[in-house]
This record gives structure tokens, sequence and C-alpha cells, in this order.
């Protein structure tokens, strides 16, 4: 009779290697997210109408042809509203109905839950900036070529900042308040950050200060090279690399279960 090895069967328990709990976060984010249509509002149907609006009616002084001014500040606009509003009022929303309360039971250390959210929030905009791109290609955007690694660089630079930024903000308030906060700064943003108003149009005092708003430094640095190509120069990339790592550093400390 075959016999097994003493303690062939003895169980060993442990949590899952960081890589395959981080995997498995994502995904859950990402379903998450796309399951809900206020998320798909926000995160494409407003950016998309914008696009079009603002291409096509001179609403603002925009030189021509005006897509390809318009469309940079668009994918800004994109980036903002996936990283930063979705991922605030979700976690906020996540916390008031126990989700993250649930997830501390398990091995998943807290950093990793702001890794997992940022994570999933890279996948979305991926998503929303090919529909996106797409639709200005067919109103006749013509990025410049030799401006797309350093597009791409800024945009990974922008969700980690927005994306930590809306980790920190829902992490660490009640569900209501951050669902009313996150659309304000949505808002102000929007109007007065540097996204749909250039720097140049702004009041010369409001236009130094946004220029260090991560949202000013994305909204100019994708318009200066996907207008003009090369790379922005070394304010934008500063700008969005310390908003991510403060306000992650800052979010990893202070999230809270509920």
């Amino acid at each position: 009779m075959t016999r097994f090895a003493e303690g062939a069967f003895r169980p060993a328990p442990g949590r899952a290697p960081l890589g395959s709990m981080l995997l498995a976060q994502t995904r859950a984010e990402t379903r998450l997210v796309l399951r809900h249509p206020e998320q798909l509002l926000l995160n494409l149907l407003i950016p998309m109408a914008l696009l079009v609006g603002l291409s096509l009616l001179p609403l603002l002084s925009l030189p021509e042809p005006r897509v390809d001014s318009v469309t940079p500040r668009i994918l800004a606009l994109a980036v903002m509203s996936s990283a930063f509003t979705g991922q605030a009022i979700a976690l906020g929303f996540d916390r008031r109905y126990g989700v993250i309360k649930r997830l501390a039971a398990t091995a998943l250390p807290r950093w990793l839950l702001v890794v997992g959210r940022v994570s999933a929030a890279l996948i979305v905009v991926a998503a929303q900036l090919v529909v996106l791109g797409v639709l200005a290609a067919l109103l006749g955007w013509q990025p410049a070529a030799s401006g797309l690694v350093a597009a791409v660089v800024l945009v990974v630079l922008g969700t980690l900042a927005f994306g930590a930024l809306g980790v920190l903000l829902g992490g660490a308030l009640r569900a209501e308040v951050v669902l009313a906060l996150a659309n304000v700064v949505w808002f102000a943003l929007l109007l007065a950050g540097g996204i749909i108003v250039p720097l140049d149009q702004l009041p010369d005092g409001l236009a130094a200060v946004v220029g260090w708003l991560p949202s000013g430094a994305l909204a100019q640095g994708l318009d200066s090279v996907l207008t003009l190509g090369g790379w922005p120069g070394w304010q934008p990339l500063v700008v969005l690399a310390a908003w991510g790592a403060g306000a992650g550093l800052l979010a990893a400390r202070t999230t809270k279960l509920a």
C-alpha cells in the first residue's frame, strides 16, 4: 500500500503573492467602473459632447482648426473625470456600504488598495482615450506624431496624480461629502483649472496658480506635445509627478475603512 509522506496534506496558510492580489484587485475595480452607467456619463459621454461642441461651435477663441486645440484638453478632462472624480465617489460609497471594511479582513494591504484603484483607472483611461481619439480623428484631428510618446507619459502621470487625489478624497470623508466635493472640484477645474479655457485666456494671477495644478499641467502639456510635437518641458512632468507622489503617500496613510 502506498503511503504518503508525513505532512503531505498539512495546511499551509498564507496570503497570495502581492502581484496576484494586485491583479485581482485591479480586475475587480475595473469591472465595477464599467458596470455603472453614471460612470459612463461622466467618463465618456460628457467629454464626447464637449469635444464635438467646442470643435464645431465658436464658443471660445481658439486657433483653427479648432479640433486640434480642443482635443488635448478633452483628453485631460477624461483623465480627470475617470481617475479623480469617479475614483473618489466610488471609494466614498464603498466605505459607506462596508466594502472596504470587508477587504480589510483579507490580507490586502492598504497601499495595495490605492495602487489597485489607480491601476484600474489607467485601464479605463486607456479605453476612453481610444474612443475620444477616434471621434476626434473623424472631426479632422491630426496630432503631431513626434509628441505621441510624450503624450503617453503625461497621461500616465496625470492618471496617477488624479487617481491618488481621488483615493485621498474618497478615503477620508463621508460619502455624501465626497459626492458633493468631488463634483464641485470637477466643475471648478473644468472651467478655471486650465482644461477648457487655456492659461493665456485666464487672468494673470489665476493663470500663474493654475499652471501648478495637475489639471493645468496636464492640459497644457498635452496641448503642447500633440499640437507642436516634442516634449513639454520640465514643469508639467514635475508638477504631475509631485502631486501623484504626495497624494499617494498621504492616501496610503489616511484611507479609512468606514
